[in-house]
Parts: structure tokens; C-alpha cells; sequence
């Protein structure tokens, strides 16, 4: 079968790339994808895409998108990834925070939120894990209690990325104490100067890209402040996290890295040694596979199918992609590869990253697994 872009795909992919290569400082090709989340760039860049209405086109009109497909969503995460996602952590409003604002939103919510996330003027956070609950996201103990018509939010979450720099928190809490499970949880957009809210970095070995800890001491939020049905925010994360998954085409970059590698191997006469041929072609393979079963995925959702298994499995293979050729690095460059600017240290973080945010790949081959075997637990 031979695969191929209708006209207006090419001509949207074409439109990216000029305005990449017009507004893109030639350093940005040298930096590690989130190592600069949310600087001066980072914002003139997202609202400069925002005005051409190129930051959300996958959204609709109404909300500041241009009304187009889930394959031009993947196009515009293809083509910023390949330059360093120059987006920083405004990724995240775009591929899952604004659509599931836009899915369970109130017209208020929708109205001041989708505004300021297409135009590119706001950063976010997601407050999700929990040191009990480990990977077990519906063993979560954060509880926000009613108070009238408030709530009152206390808990910790951790390993939160873009928390230093965000204006709000897309928090995930118990809203019913006597559930379990994914049952009884409520999702809440919380402005992070909110009284009782504090944010706490965590060091940790990647240097540019930094964790924190959030903390909520009696945070008070008013009702309108909830996403969703009280206790049905499960519903709203699934499928939130359905794009964020796969929103991130990291295997677009890692890509271009195997390239470079493949061009340096070969200009110093490596090729040859050490079977490294054999990975190169395995690297690029496995980069093609997860361009491929994430294109699946874009067709399941686009078909209105389930998509969790595709989804899964895609997400398997960006990671497995982005080792590969961290890999290859590091074998080619040895101990430079620890060096901060070198390619291979750049290619060994990026990996190190996708194989845990987004939910970690080991979670994913369970959820594969249990689809696959048919088991009923979810």
C-alpha cells in the first residue's frame, strides 16, 4: 500500500516548516526538547503561532483552532519535535488540557481558558502522582472536600514537571473518600498563586528538566473551579491522556538524530565496526514503526473507534525508538556522550524522559498486555 498526504497536509507542513525557519535562532537545533519550557522565546514563539492560528489548528474555529484533522494535530507535533519543540511546556495545552477543557468544559470554562491557550498566553502544570499511589494514578489520596460552594483541596502530588513556571494546575482529586479505584475522582483547574498552594522543587539526575512537589494546604477553589461531573473526572483523564500520549512525536527527532549520527559514523569511518549498520537500520526502523502505529492510533480516533490499545502501543514504540538510538550514541561517542551540549547527551536525556512522562512504558505494556490477554482489570 503506498501512504501519501492530501494537498492541504502538505501545504499545512509546508507553512510550519517556513515559519520555523524564519523565526527559529540557529542554537535552538542544539538544544534538548524542554530544556527551555517557558523562556522569552518560548512565549513570543507560541503567540506568534497563535496569531496565525497554527499554535491549536486541530481545535475548532470557535475556540481559536482553523477546524483541522487529527492528521494535521500529528503534523504540527512532527514538525515542532524535529526542531526542538520550540513550544516548551505549552505542548501540554495544546494537545490534551485544551481538548479536554473543550470536551467537559463549562462555556465559561471554555471561554477564558481555550482564549488564553490559543493565543499562546499561558503556561500549565498537571498535578497528578502521589509518593503511595506510585504508578496507580486512581490510588491517588489528594481529597477535595465540598465546603458550600467551594472545595477544599489538601494533599501532596510529585514528579510534576513545569510547575516553577505555570498559572495553572490541572489537579486530579477524591472528591468522594469512601471510593477506590478510578472511582470518585474530580478534576479542578487550580491557579497556582491559589493561598495554601506551594510549589517545592525536587532535584533529580536530568538537569534540564525540573520536578517538583506540590503541596495543597487547605487550597479553597470555588465549584466553578471543577472540570466535569463531581466524581466522574476519570472519564475526562482517559481520554485527555489518550493525547497526550501520543501528542509528542518524539520519534520525529530521534529520527533526525540517527541521521546525524549515521552521517558523523560515516565520515569518520565507523560504519563498519561493531555491527553498526545492522543498528543503524534497526534504529531507523523502529522510528518508522512508531511514525506508522501512531498514525494508526490518528486513525482509530479519526474513525471514532477505541484507540487505547493503539494508542499504548504507539507509545511503546516512540520510546523504544528514542532508546535505540540513545544507544547508538553513546557507543559511537562514548564518554563525550556525558558532556552537556554533545548530541549523545542530548539523545540520552530525551530518551530518559520518554520512557516516564506520559505514563511510564512499563504501564503501557501492562495496558497492551491486558488487552491483548483479555483480562477485565482496567
Amino acid at each position: 500500500m503506498e501512504f501519501g498526504w492530501f494537498e492541504d497536509d502538505r501545504e499545512f507542513r509546508h507553512e510550519l516548516r517556513t515559519i520555523i525557519e524564519q523565526e527559529l535562532p540557529p542554537r535552538w537545533a542544539d538544544l534538548i526538547p524542554g530544556e527551555e519550557v517557558a523562556s522569552e522565546f518560548v512565549l513570543n514563539f507560541c503567540r506568534t503561532l497563535g496569531e496565525r492560528g497554527l499554535l491549536t489548528p486541530h481545535w475548532p474555529s470557535e475556540y481559536g483552532g482553523r477546524d483541522a484533522s487529527a492528521w494535521q494535530f500529528i503534523i504540527l507535533g512532527e514538525e515542532l519535535w524535529s526542531a526542538g519543540e520550540p513550544r516548551g511546556s505549552q505542548y501540554m495545552n495544546v494537545n490534551w488540557i485544551g481538548p479536554a477543557i473543550i470536551n467537559a468544559g463549562t462555556p465559561e470554562q471554555r471561554a477564558y481558558h481555550l482564549a488564553r491557550i490559543s493565543r499562546g498566553d499561558v503556561f500549565w502544570c498537571q498535578g497528578f502522582s502521589e509518593r503511595e499511589a506510585g504508578t496507580d494514578l486512581a490510588a491517588m489520596r489528594t481529597l477535595a472536600s465540598r465546603d458550600g460552594d467551594d472545595y477544599v483541596i489538601n494533599g501532596e502530588k510529585v514528579w510534576t514537571s513545569y510547575a516553577g513556571v505555570a498559572d495553572y494546575c490541572f489537579l486530579l482529586a477524591r472528591t468522594d473518600p469512601e471510593t477506590t479505584g478510578g472511582q470518585g475522582i474530580s478534576v479542578f483547574l487550580v491557579p497556582t498563586d491559589t493561598p495554601g498552594f506551594s510549589i517545592e522543587p525536587i532535584p533529580g539526575v536530568l538537569d534540564i528538566h525540573e520536578f517538583n512537589r506540590l503541596t495543597f494546604r487547605d487550597v479553597r477553589v470555588p465549584a466553578s473551579a471543577r472540570l466535569g461531573p463531581e466524581n466522574q473526572g476519570w472519564a475526562v483523564v482517559r481520554e485527555a491522556l489518550s493525547h497526550e500520549r501520543i501528542g509528542g512525536p518524539r520519534y520525529a527527532r530521534a529520527a533526525q538524530v540517527a541521521e546525524r549520527l549515521e552521517e558523523f559514523a560515516r565520515e569518520y569511518g565507523e560504519l563498519d565496526r561493531d555491527g553498526l549498520r545492522t543498528r543503524f537500520a534497526e534504529a531507523h526502523a523502529a522510528c518508522h514503526a512508531a511514525r506508522l502505529l501512531v498514525y494508526r492510533a490518528i486513525h482509530e480516533r479519526i474513525k471514532s473507534r477505541p484507540e487505547d490499545l493503539a494508542v499504548s502501543q504507539a507509545r511503546v514504540a516512540i520510546v523504544r525508538s528514542e532508546r535505540l538510538v540513545a544507544e547508538l550514541a553513546l557507543d559511537l561517542f562514548e564518554d563525550e556522550s556525558l558532556a552537556r551540549r554533545s548530541t549523545g547527551n542530548a539523545q540520552l536525556k530525551t530518551a530518559m524522559i520518554a520512557g516516564l512522562g506520559g505514563g511510564s512504558v512499563e504501564v503501557q505494556l501492562n495496558m497492551v498486555a491486558r488487552a491483548l490477554l483479555g483480562s477485565g482489570r482496567r
